[in-house]
């Protein structure tokens, strides 16, 4: 008798899966950290190629155009083409989603985030990461932040609000808050819910108090780097890991089952 193998789908996002076609996130963040590597050599500093990343992402109009003239042969036009060549198996639903906004979502900067501006957002995220995880570990108080939309949806999330924010009750072994809690425990980081927080206020009072204080966020790519450059702007270390898909009610309308990488965030914890 031949056995059979379950075969599982790629995860489908509403704009971007890290899926891609795999049935799972590993192959993007190969891809993700070959491409830092690689324009690394050609800006060795990463604090001035993230710079040049987020000064790009501002203006829509003019990656568009970077990405249609292709005999741009600027450093610019190079850089966005080379993340639009590689990173496209990942936004395929970006275009559609754009056609589809309506009303006041036209005017929701996180909604209307481009295909391009996805790219440099995950190039963004590997850059940040490499020049902050030394001093996220270093920190003497590590937080984390995580999205209630990993939670368990066949089950009443038991969760409670406690300290900063509502903080995971492990109320169901499947549940992937629950398992990210746990493994953020192990490595002296205190995880909560992101509810209710707000992160600037709680900045500045943990700077009074003369805290060290390290940040790790997961959330979907927009609102990552999002709370990225947030933590940045106070000088808080920060590291994150994307959601494996956007699949939440602010996209679909209703909430679907997502995913973490495990072991890409195992990785980040132990650098």
């Amino acid at each position: 008798m031949i056995e059979q193998t379950t075969i599982t789908p790629p995860l489908q996002g509403k704009t971007f899966s890290l899926h891609g076609d795999s049935a799972n996130s590993d192959e993007y963040y190969v891809k993700i950290a070959s491409l830092a590597d690689g324009f690394l050599k050609e800006v060795p500093d990463p604090r001035l190629l993230l710079t040049k990343i987020q000064t790009l992402s501002k203006s829509r109009r003019r990656l568009r155009k970077l990405v249609r003239d292709g005999g741009n042969s600027s450093a610019d036009g190079l850089l966005v083409r080379t993340l639009r060549n590689e990173l496209s198996p990942y936004t395929r639903g970006v275009q559609e989603h754009l056609r589809g906004l309506s009303g006041f979502d036209r005017l929701d900067r996180t909604l209307t985030t481009s295909e391009e501006q996805y790219h440099l957002s995950m190039l963004e995220i590997e850059l940040v990461n490499r020049l902050f995880a030394d001093g996220f570990k270093s920190s003497e108080k590590k937080l984390a932040f995580l999205p209630h939309c990993l939670r368990e949806l066949t089950s009443d999330c038991q969760a409670t609000q406690r300290g900063l924010d509502y903080v995971c009750k492990g109320c169901t072994d499947d549940c992937k808050v629950n398992r990210t809690t746990k493994l953020l425990r192990r490595h002296g980081v205190n995880p909560y819910i992101w509810m209710t927080a707000n992160l600037q206020s709680l900045f500045k009072k943990l700077k009074r108090e003369g805290n060290s204080l390290g940040v790790l966020g997961i959330a979907c790519i927009p609102e990552l780097v999002r709370g990225m450059r947030l933590c940045m702007r106070f000088e808080v270390p920060v590291v994150g890991l994307p959601l494996d898909a956007n699949r939440c009610a602010r996209w679909w309308g209703e909430f679907h089952w997502n995913t973490v990488n495990f072991e890409i965030l195992e990785r980040l914890l132990s650098r």
